[in-house]
């Protein structure tokens, strides 16, 4: 039952953050893009924060690891990740796809910081295939324009490629420090710290409150990211992590662009192209050779529920 729970929370996780992209987006053209990222999470931390005090045992950290723990993850996953995302992906020539599969390299990186940190979460050689496999499947989903990768917008987009960094090292870290704190105290508390790092950063890039354009459509762009993919995406996130690792829980940045290519053929008409099925056909693939040893090992129990 627990695998079932497990890959029902991954999907649900990847449809909050493949649309969230969309939400940045939108609302980019009303705030300036740190200010919007430390809003965001001004907001879900305090909810959050009001949620760990009535669902958590001890909604404050304690010791000095837990609070080593709580500045990883508002360094590294929600200011390091949101300051360079948003920064990116407010130049033009960083388009929605080119995001995507920028980002989507966030589990290879994971692997990468695993082996130093992890030892015991390393992929098998089939497993790097595996992944190969994954982030093939996401370019050719996302279909960038020939060169648009790489031409234009360079530094924009290392800056998104720093943001998949700051969030692949968060991730292996937070496993790494030998200390516990129930999610909701983590989350809450990492969002913010995450918060009042990126407001210091606003401050030195510049940005004002001035800049803020008030409009509707902005103001339910930040409340989809606060309360949808901040507060709940990530209960979620650091609840699959303690369960699945940092290797498998990073998967969901393949997976997220193919619900953002879903959201677009359902709600905006967009065509489902070969390519699209294309795509799904290399993760697809790429997540059976990665999880091949746990779906080897659910098989038999499967048969005997079937048989029953």
């Amino acid at each position: 039952m627990s695998r079932y729970r497990n890959l029902a929370l991954f999907l649900v996780l990847a449809a909050i953050w493949g649309s969230a992209f969309m939400a940045i987006k939108a609302g980019l053209a009303y705030f300036p893009p740190v200010l919007f990222a430390a809003v965001r999470y001004d907001v879900a931390g305090v909810l959050m924060l009001a949620y760990a005090a009535w669902a958590a045992d001890d909604p404050r950290p304690r010791t000095l690891g837990q609070w080593t723990l709580v500045a990883v993850g508002a360094t590294l996953l929600i200011a390091g990740y949101h300051a360079l995302l948003f920064l990116g992906e407010s130049d033009p020539a960083v388009t929605s796809a080119a995001a995507a599969v920028i980002v989507s390299l966030s589990p290879v990186l994971t692997t990468g910081f695993a082996r130093v940190f992890l030892p015991d979460e390393r992929l098998t050689v089939v497993g790097v295939v595996g992944l190969c496999l994954g982030l093939l499947g996401v370019v050719v989903l996302a279909r960038p324009a020939p060169g648009a990768i790489l031409a234009g917008g360079v530094v924009a987009k290392l800056l998104v490629f720093g943001a998949a960094t700051s969030f692949a090292l968060g991730s292996v870290l937070t496993r790494w420090i030998d200390a516990t704190l129930p999610i909701e105290t983590m989350e809450a508390w990492s969002m913010l710290g995450g918060a009042l790092l990126m407001h210091a950063i606003s401050v030195a890039l510049g940005e004002s409150v001035g800049d803020v354009t008030v409009a509707a459509e902005g103001l339910l762009a930040l409340a989809y990211l606060a309360l949808v993919a901040s507060a709940l995406g990530f209960l979620i996130y650091f609840d699959l992590l303690e369960r699945l690792g940092a290797v498998e829980i990073n998967l969901v940045s393949y997976v997220a662009p193919v619900f953002a290519a879903l959201a677009g053929w359902v709600f905006l008409r967009e065509d489902l192209s070969v390519a699209t099925v294309g795509g799904f056909a290399l993760i697809f693939v790429g997540f059976l050779l990665v999880k091949r040893r746990a779906i080897r090992a659910e098989l038999p129990r499967l048969r005997r529920s079937m048989g029953d």
